[in-house]
């Protein structure tokens, strides 16, 4: 029973007992006061979340057209040449770089990227040579992030920090930190209505008009997109600063972290255990800071030796540091994904270590899975598209959800206002039974995604200084009551 309900069953019949409003009705007024708040305040910085992943869906395939002389051949040839006179092609072209990764063509008429550091370049980025793998020539040299060319780069940095630097990154955890409260919040409240048709539950109301319209369209459209954004809050998060390193412990401690091939060499000196955390422009760990020269059998037998025991897709090979082998790694995350790894020794071409995707933590595989289709890999195209198509749906339920605050403002005031949230004071009239786990789990999620928390508690002091600002107003001297 809501507690409108109650209220007329009670002006229906004074002298009947006073009933207790069931927990969804005491819920809810709380729910509709969090949901406003967050929609009206977090809603712009969802807004331009939104926008910047539209423009980075976008960018795989512009960058395809914007660096196709990079990226592909004119002829494709009967045969390639050597991957060492590929790298040594681009050591010419480049004599001022040290190569650390190499990535053969992974399509017969796509380049060779040859990975290098250089002088001069930024944190984080890198000097990329590509290479016709059939004549050798040198198609272009492009810095890049990682796998990202110009272009997806700054698009990447632009979603994830708007081209602020570390304070820009607050933005984007706190979108995606808010994403799946409100996403979630908005479904119980959606669902929690009383309606005559079941199929009004996901289809609009056409026949409505005006501000029932809009809520029809937005609560409808929530409830196909809900799982959704859960999803990418949840993969956003694992990028983020503080949540980030939340879950990382969290993923850790569960024992589902990702795990790494070992490349030691037999009778080196043990180093640190490397892991593998991608992200938007991240090089995902592929490349060696410092490394040793390739002398013994040549990268082509180490390649060769590779495939031998597996790995063939994609492939992404880190040189050899001091005191380790060769990396090979496969990187076709399209279904049915191709990720496994193996090192070589750089002397025999003896396989020194083997990690099969399969063999990794279940919890490790999902997270690779939602990091995947988050940056719309995982079906290519069609991943790409179905971002897009969210990304869009998003800006929309921002839009309809202003406008509902819009429509809620009192017309009949002179000065210009706008809605109203739900009134005081809802949590009081919450079950204790209710209210503590409610608490409990509040403050769990404050502590987890601290973003979460210390926005509700600017929420709070905001809502409690507008609270005794009204009421000193109601107290004045000649105030309308």
């Amino acid at each position: 029973m809501s507690l409108d309900e109650a209220a007329e069953l009670r002006a229906a019949d004074p002298d009947a007992p006073a009933r207790t409003p069931g927990t969804w009705a005491a819920l809810r007024p709380l729910l509709l006061r969090l949901h406003f708040y967050a929609g009206v305040l977090i809603a712009p910085l969802l807004f331009v979340a939104a926008t910047t992943g539209l423009l980075y869906a976008g960018s795989w395939q512009a960058e395809k057209i914007l660096y196709a002389d990079q990226l592909t051949v004119d002829r494709v040839g009967a045969s390639a040449q050597p991957l060492g006179a590929q790298v040594a092609a681009a050591e010419k072209a480049a004599p001022q770089g040290t190569v650390t990764a190499v990535w053969p063509a992974p399509e017969a008429d796509a380049t060779t990227r040859v990975i290098m550091e250089s002088p001069g370049l930024a944190e984080g980025e890198t000097l990329t040579v590509f290479v016709d793998p059939y004549t050798a020539e040198v198609r272009g040299k492009l810095t890049t992030v990682g796998d990202a060319l110009p272009l997806r780069a700054w698009l990447s940095e632009l979603h994830s920090s708007l081209q602020l630097g570390e304070f820009g990154r607050n933005y984007s955890e706190l979108a995606a930190s808010w994403l799946w409260v409100v996403a979630l919040g908005g479904l119980a409240l959606w669902i929690g209505r009383n309606r005559a048709r079941r199929a009004a539950l996901v289809v609009p109301d056409r026949t409505a008009a005006g501000r029932r319209k809009t809520l029809s369209w937005h609560g409808s459209v929530g409830v196909w997109i809900a799982v959704a954004l859960v999803g990418l809050s949840a993969t956003g998060l694992t990028w983020s600063k503080y949540a980030g390193e939340n879950i990382g412990e969290l993923q850790d401690r569960l024992g589902g972290s990702t795990p790494a091939v070992s490349a030691k060499l037999p009778g080196a000196p043990a180093a640190e255990a490397g892991g593998e955390h991608a992200g938007h422009g991240a090089a995902g760990g592929d490349q060696a800071a410092a490394p040793a020269p390739a002398d013994g059998i040549g990268i082509d037998a180490v390649v060769a030796a590779a495939r031998a025991a597996g790995v063939t897709e994609s492939l992404r090979i880190t040189l050899p540091a001091q005191g380790k082998g060769y990396v090979l790694k496969e990187q076709d995350k399209q279904l049915p994904v191709h990720l496994d790894a193996v090192s070589v020794d750089p002397a025999d071409g003896r396989i020194l270590g083997e990690l099969r995707f399969a063999d990794h933590p279940l919890l490790a595989q999902l997270t690779r899975f939602g990091i995947d289709l988050h940056m719309g890999l995982t079906f290519g195209f069609a991943n790409q598209l179905a971002l897009a198509a969210l990304a869009v749906l998003v800006m929309f339920m921002v839009v309809w959800g202003y406008r509902m605050w819009w429509l809620r403002r009192p017309t009949k005031e002179r000065r210009l206002s706008a809605g109203r949230p739900q009134p005081r004071g809802a949590w009081r009239k919450l079950p204790v039974t209710v209210l503590l786990p409610l608490a409990a789990a509040t403050a769990l999620a404050g502590w987890f995604v601290p973003m979460v928390g210390i926005s509700l508690l600017v929420f709070l002091a905001a809502d409690l200084l507008m609270g005794f600002a009204a009421s000193k107003r109601r107290t004045r001297p000649g105030a309308q009551v």
